[in-house]
């Protein structure tokens, strides 16, 4: 379990990072971001194969090239610790987000709990106060486990005819266990904090949590190429007032975790290892409150392919490709406030969402007007690598 600090390189790194092929971006002062190959010594410079995540997600065979790449290097310990903003030299490289220009995209209500509790929210109107009798009146009714139900299908369709009979049809049921999943916009591109940054909520928000999930990496041919972890930083009380309020609940400043870095798929990482992680939570307080928490991938109601064929296809194209959360089976319901509060977070909570596979993405938590301000967008990034002369073979 990682504690409240910034975690070591170690916990960062997954279990069997001499076989995984990371991909990562580094800042580097006076220059700029860097595409870079993640080892557990080295970190290597891949401009001269791809200058971003984008670019090198469009490769055929990009896993083969990466791996026999060579080029500039820094070392990874060294960078790793200047990550921690509390402890950072801004003379020396730290790590970002690993995606870049893909557009970030998530499903949503893709697991039967967390499905139940977006119908809480909604029939308590976002009141954590509600929660606990709306959460009994509810499951009285539709019961706990939907597990079985194959979105879709007909048996779905006969239960959607019960609870409509029943008064507690809701929209979250429509895209939890209809044909058409929920695809929607979390943030955008380049927004991303990564490992080790601060994660923001919107200060007028009483009621949040954190989403712990998979995040599928997609090319624009609609190839799901690698994947990463995400935090998506969820406000309860804003989406319970109203669906339509989804932006404001999903998409502020440093609302969105990406990291710590991109696995790419190859022989020791595959779409399987996807299908069948386990992801373990901790959130630890200033106050010494710990919660923790935990999402099986195999658990999902709609398979990873099946998600990302709903979010890019003939219908819907990202020249840039895009990244997909896939959601969640996690929806706290620990009091922290008071009996019957439920779970909401504070100013200087961390966040550390784990998997072997994958390693560790570690979050603080403030306010969106309190993390750095987002200002370093597409169009900085293209002045950038005009600038850039190809890196020296070493």
């Amino acid at each position: 379990m990682v504690n409240s600090s910034f975690p070591s390189l170690n916990e960062t790194l997954p279990h069997d990072a001499a076989n995984a092929l990371l991909i990562g971006r580094i800042w580097v002062p006076g220059e700029g971001p860097y595409l870079v190959k993640v080892g557990q010594h080295e970190i290597t410079d891949l401009s001269e194969l791809a200058l971003t995540s984008s670019d090198l997600m469009e490769l055929d065979h990009a896993a083969a090239k990466v791996a026999k790449h060579s080029g500039r290097t820094w070392s990874t310990p060294s960078v790793w610790a200047n990550t921690d903003p509390l402890n950072q030299n801004p003379e020396e490289a730290w790590f970002l987000a690993p995606t870049d220009l893909q557009a970030i995209k998530a499903a949503g209500v893709t697991f039967v709990a967390s499905m139940l509790e977006r119908v809480i929210e909604e029939q308590a109107r976002g009141d954590a106060a509600k929660a606990d009798s709306v959460r009994a009146a509810v499951i009285s009714v539709m019961g706990d486990n939907l597990r079985n139900v194959k979105p879709g299908s007909d048996q779905a369709m006969k239960l959607k005819e019960v609870l409509v009979a029943q008064g507690v049809w809701s929209q979250y049921l429509e895209v939890g266990i209809g044909p058409d999943a929920e695809i929607f916009t979390k943030s955008q591109a380049m927004s991303a904090v990564g490992s080790g940054f601060d994660v923001g909520l919107h200060p007028g928000s009483s009621w949040n949590n954190p989403e712990p999930e998979i995040v599928l990496v997609i090319n624009s041919k609609g190839q799901v190429v690698g994947a990463a972890m995400g935090n998506d930083v969820n406000l309860r009380d804003f989406e319970g007032r109203s669906a339509l309020l989804l932006g404001k609940a999903k998409d502020n400043n440093a609302s969105c975790a990406i990291g710590p870095f991109i696995r790419l798929f190859d022989e020791h990482y595959t779409i399987d290892s996807v299908r069948t992680t386990d992801l373990s939570m901790t959130v630890q307080g200033p106050e010494g409150f710990v919660m923790q928490g935990s999402s099986s991938l195999s658990q999902i109601s709609r398979d990873p392919l099946d998600l990302a064929a709903q979010a890019i296809g003939q219908y819907h194209q990202y020249p840039d490709g895009l990244v997909l959360f896939l959601g969640t089976m996690f929806a706290p319901t620990q009091d922290r406030h008071g009996p019957g509060q439920g779970f909401t977070h504070v100013v200087g909570d961390t966040v550390a969402i784990s998997t072997p596979q994958l390693g560790t993405l570690f979050n603080r938590v403030t306010t969106s007007d309190l993390a750095p301000p987002w200002t370093y967008g597409i169009r900085a990034l293209i002045q950038d690598l005009a600038k850039r002369q190809p890196s020296p073979k070493p």
